[in-house]
């Protein structure tokens, strides 16, 4: 598939209406040719993320003090492997969600699977780390645009000293994948497709809860 065709249906999900018109035109659904590339209409109730999307809502209800935005929640569901759009942005209110590619870190894969395999928090280890974080402001860095994360679990109060932020990368997108069969990995960054990140950003923006986790994964 070609990038205009994967940037449709990137985000599977009806486009939010205070987007500019540029950005939401990206995030409207249509409906392809292959089957297997039909955006997902289904209730989140019914989606693979949806046992996650509950832990996230504890979660923001646990850190409530900490979130005076509670429209919105993104979610890294790394039960999905680097090739699937597995990192969610869901409207609470509304019931939409968007989905794009991100990547886990190597630490979490060292064999270079596409799968993630554990959780670390510590320092160096190049790993992705699970638990909720609130989104913090937005910088231009080593990576261009990025946005800091604040983890506020005891797996994941490192990520600001880590430097754990959500940025885009040549190694995630579609031709990657075309190549590789898979995402390349981050430092432990959730990174993702930089022709997606600057929708991405305007859907999280600063204040909001991310999730990360794995089910039956400790670490």
């Amino acid at each position: 598939m070609d990038r205009r065709n994967f940037t449709k249906f990137a985000a599977s999900g009806l486009a939010f209406s205070f987007l500019s018109d540029s950005i939401g035109r990206a995030a409207v659904p249509v409906m392809p040719a292959p089957v297997s590339a039909t955006p997902v209409v289904q209730p989140v109730a019914a989606k693979p993320y949806a046992s996650l999307l509950e832990r996230a809502k504890a979660a923001l209800d646990r850190h409530g003090d900490a979130f005076t935005l509670r429209d919105r929640v993104a979610i890294a569901d790394f039960n999905a492997p680097s090739k699937d759009l597995r990192f969610h942005i869901v409207d609470l209110i509304g019931g939409q969600s968007s989905s794009y590619l991100v990547a886990h870190g190597r630490g979490s894969d060292p064999a270079h699977s596409g799968w993630l395999h554990s959780f670390s928090n510590e320092p160096n280890s190049l790993a992705s780390s699970s638990g909720a974080f609130k989104t913090g402001e937005q910088y231009i860095g080593q990576h261009g645009r990025a946005m800091r994360l604040i983890g506020l679990d005891p797996q994941n109060n490192n990520a600001e000293p880590r430097a754990i932020v959500v940025h885009g990368a040549d190694y995630v997108g579609e031709d990657h994948i075309a190549t590789w069969g898979k995402c390349g990995r981050s430092e432990g960054c959730f990174a993702v497709a930089p022709h997606m990140l600057p929708q991405l950003l305007g859907l999280l923006g600063s204040g909001r809860l991310l999730y990360a986790d794995k089910i039956g994964v400790a670490g």
